[in-house]
């Protein structure tokens, strides 16, 4: 029985490549059908397009495997298309399904009957409806299964994490179980507007969590009360706060993307999430305008260790350290940046920050800022408590 062929749309972003790097261990043939020509051509000579634990090893691997490419012939050889494509809010934070709807208008030109497409990206609940309408006539094979892996360990948890599947006839649903348990043991089979739900939840309820230390985190900082000291006595043998997260940058392109699209699915009433989105952002604002309290910040460099948007990653999308950046460059306050990942003309090595540094602001927890030790006579800010 000859191997079926998998198209991956977005197959050199965050979702789509590590996994087809998965299935091609698996022993299939992957297609990862991808715009920017750059990354096809990293792929194509067996590197990671960026950071991903375990991606460097596995590449090398199975290069043998799969392709990257800007071909429609991808697309028309496969028998499962699998869609990654990235589902951003506008400047109003609302959702802008532009360019993902585009896609399938395209893709009702060049798809035959049998094909079966899977759909991986966040949506707004009702949008998987809309892709159904769009390919009517077409094709009917439409599978709304969303990715909920953590970005850098996505390799790790590709098969640890139970899938959510939902579809329109038994012979996708049949399809895509038979699929996906090449990958997890866990299957969990809903209606398509409970598969939309659960993964807009998922997103928001992490959001919603960070943003209740950070909140927290304040309350504690005004009252000159160390909020670590009590998150852990709050932990110390009481299970029912053991989820409780530390408090600190809370960005990238997912938590606050899906919690405004699930605030626009009900019409701005989703409070909690409005309300996140107030404390998380308004966090590097907050900080400065602490230290302002306590200093002269004109005479002052100010350190920020981290660029990426979360730990041991090199991914800077949407990151609050950029936003940080933005308010001292405003105020025309000197500051220094360090990353262990990110490849930027700005960045300094994190023993050069602390070195120049009066001020360090530890906005990433990167594991690697475990072996920081930074000077009693600096100012620090660790939320994280990672460095000493």
């Amino acid at each position: 029985m000859a191997k079926k062929k998998i198209c991956i749309i977005g197959g050199g972003g965050h979702v789509g490549f590590p996994l087809g790097l998965y299935l091609a261990s698996k022993n299939l043939d992957i297609y990862l059908y991808e715009k920017n020509l750059d990354i096809c051509t990293k792929i194509n000579n067996g590197k990671a397009p960026y950071y991903e634990l375990g991606a460097k090893k596995l590449i090398s691997k199975f290069k043998k495997n799969f392709i990257a490419g800007y071909d429609n012939s991808f697309i028309k050889e496969a028998d499962i298309i699998i869609v990654c494509i990235g589902t951003p809010v506008d400047n109003d934070l609302k959702p802008d399904f532009k360019n993902f709807l585009k896609f399938f208008y395209f893709l009702k030109k060049i798809i035959k009957k049998d094909q079966i497409i899977f759909v991986r990206s966040s949506v707004y609940p009702g949008i998987t409806n809309k892709i159904k309408n769009i390919l009517k006539g077409k094709n009917s094979n439409l599978v709304y299964c969303p990715e909920r892996i953590l970005q850098g360990r996505s390799l790790i948890e590709l098969p640890n994490l139970p899938q959510i599947i939902s579809a329109y006839n038994k012979k996708s649903l049949k399809v895509s179980i038979k699929f996906f348990k090449k990958i997890t043991k866990k299957i969990i089979v809903t209606s398509i507007l409970e598969a939309e739900l659960i993964k807009l939840f998922s997103n928001a309820l992490r959001y919603i969590n960070f943003a209740t230390s950070n909140q927290f985190y304040t309350i504690c900082n005004d009252f000159n009360v160390n909020f670590n000291s009590i998150r852990k006595s709050m932990m110390n043998g009481y299970s029912r706060n053991s989820n409780m997260p530390f408090a600190g940058f809370a960005a990238g392109p997912c938590l606050l993307k899906d919690t405004m699209q699930l605030s626009h699915f009900v019409k701005n009433k989703f409070t909690l999430g409005n309300a996140s989105l107030k404390i998380n952002e308004g966090l590097p604002i907050y900080i400065i305008k602490n230290l302002e309290k306590k200093y002269n910040l004109k005479r002052k460099t100010i350190g920020i260790l981290g660029l990426a948007f979360k730990s041991d990653v090199d991914d800077t999308r949407d990151s609050l350290s950029k936003k940080l950046i933005k308010i001292l460059e405003r105020k025309k306050y000197k500051y220094v940046i360090s990353d262990e990942y990110v490849k930027d003309k700005n960045i300094v090595s994190s023993k050069k920050l602390i070195n120049v540094s009066d001020i360090i602001i530890v906005a990433v927890p990167h594991a690697n800022y475990k072996r920081l030790k930074i000077p009693k006579n600096k100012y620090k800010i660790d939320t994280w408590e990672i460095t000493t």
